[in-house]
C-alpha cells in the first residue's frame, strides 16, 4: 500500500523508485526533441525487446496533410483469408512517440492475436495541435479499409487500438466511423487506459499527480501543446454517441491519473448497452505496455488484454 492507501505491486514500486533516482528533468525543462529522443532511447531499457515476425515493413498513406507514415505488421507471410486489422495509435500525450516508440508493443500484439497491425505515425504536437492527430488517424483507418494493395491483405474489419493519448484516438476513431461507414465495419475497439474526458475532477487525477511516472506537470504540458477543444468530441470522446458502438475492451492501471477518466468512459458504455469487457490492472502504472521488462507482472496484464480481445471478437462473430 502508499500513503493514499492504494495497493502497489512489488516490481511496481521498485520500477519507480528507479525512476526517482535517475532525478529526470520535467518534459518543460528540456528541448522538445531531447524528450522524444529520450522516450526512444528508453525503450530497450524498460521493455522487453520485439518479437521476430515475418512481415514488418513501413510505408505511408494519403492523410489530410501529406503523407503519414506507417508499420505494418503480421504474424504470417500470407494470409489467403480476408481478417479484422489493428489500427495501433500510440500514446505520448500526442506529443511525444512514434512508430519506434511502441515498436516491440505492436509485434507482440500481432503474434498474440495472429492479426496484422498497422502502426499509425500521426502529426504530433505542438508543432501540428488538434485536430491534427484524429484527422490522421481517421484518414488511415478509412485508407486501410480499403484494402489497399500496399498492405497485401484482405480486411473484413477494423480494430482500432491505442495506449493514452493513442486510446483516446481509438475511441475517436470509431466514433468517425460510426459517423461516416468506412468500406468496412469496426469490430472492436481497444483504449488502453485512454483520455475519455476532463480528467481534474476524478479523483485519480489527484490521487496520483505525483510519483507515479505520469504527473499533472506533464499532463498541463501535453494539454498545453495539443490545445483541444473541450466541447469537441474527438478531444474528450465521453461527448460523443455511445449507442451503437462496437464490442470493446478496455483497460484501466490502478495508479494512473487517467484511471477514472476510463473507469467513467467504460461505464457510459455499458449504460449504452454496449458489450464491453473491462480490466484494471490494479497496483500497476500509466505506461506499463511499454515498461515490461522494467515491471514484470504486466506480462500477465497483457496476455490477459489479449485473452479478452480474443474472446470479445469470437462472441461478436
Amino acid at each position: 500500500m502508499n500513503d493514499a492507501g492504494q495497493f502497489v505491486r512489488d516490481d511496481v514500486r521498485g520500477f519507480l523508485k528507479f525512476l526517482a533516482s535517475m532525478d529526470r528533468p520535467e518534459l518543460d525543462e528540456q528541448p522538445l526533441e531531447e524528450a522524444r529522443a529520450g522516450m526512444i532511447a528508453m525503450a530497450p531499457v524498460i521493455d522487453l525487446p520485439p518479437v521476430d515476425l515475418p512481415v514488418i515493413r513501413d510505408l505511408t498513406c494519403p492523410g489530410p496533410a501529406g503523407d503519414i507514415p506507417l508499420r505494418f505488421y503480421d504474424s504470417r507471410d500470407h494470409r489467403d483469408a480476408a481478417c479484422p486489422l489493428m489500427l495501433f495509435f500510440h500514446g505520448g500525450g500526442f506529443v511525444v512517440g512514434n512508430l519506434e516508440s511502441h515498436h516491440a508493443l505492436c509485434t507482440e500484439l500481432a503474434k498474440g492475436m495472429d492479426l496484422p497491425v498497422l502502426a499509425v505515425d500521426y502529426r504530433l504536437a505542438p508543432e501540428n495541435p488538434f485536430p491534427a492527430a484524429p484527422d490522421d488517424c481517421e484518414a488511415a483507418a478509412r485508407w486501410a479499409a480499403k484494402s489497399p494493395h500496399e498492405l497485401g491483405i484482405k480486411v473484413s474489419g477494423l480494430i482500432p487500438i491505442g495506449d493514452s493519448a493513442g486510446g483516446n484516438l481509438a475511441i475517436v476513431t470509431t466514433q468517425s466511423l460510426m459517423e461516416k461507414e468506412a468500406m468496412v465495419p469496426v469490430v472492436l475497439q481497444v483504449p488502453l487506459y485512454p483520455m475519455a474526458d476532463a480528467l481534474e475532477h476524478h479523483q485519480s487525477y489527484t490521487l496520483f499527480a505525483e510519483g507515479f511516472f505520469l504527473s499533472a506537470r506533464a499532463m498541463e504540458f501535453f494539454g498545453d501543446a495539443y490545445r483541444g477543444d473541450a466541447g469537441d468530441r474527438r478531444t474528450y470522446p465521453i461527448l460523443g454517441r455511445h449507442e451503437g458502438t462496437p464490442p470493446t475492451v478496455v483497460m484501466t492501471a490502478g495508479l494512473d491519473p487517467l484511471r477514472d477518466s476510463g473507469r467513467t468512459y467504460a461505464a457510459h458504455l455499458v449504460e449504452a448497452g454496449t458489450d464491453v469487457a473491462y480490466l484494471e490492472m490494479r497496483g500497476s502504472i500509466h505506461g506499463w505496455v511499454n515498461m515490461r521488462k522494467a515491471i514484470p507482472s504486466t506480462a500477465k496484464d497483457l496476455a490477459d488484454i489479449i485473452a479478452a480481445m480474443k474472446l470479445m471478437l469470437a462472441r461478436s462473430a
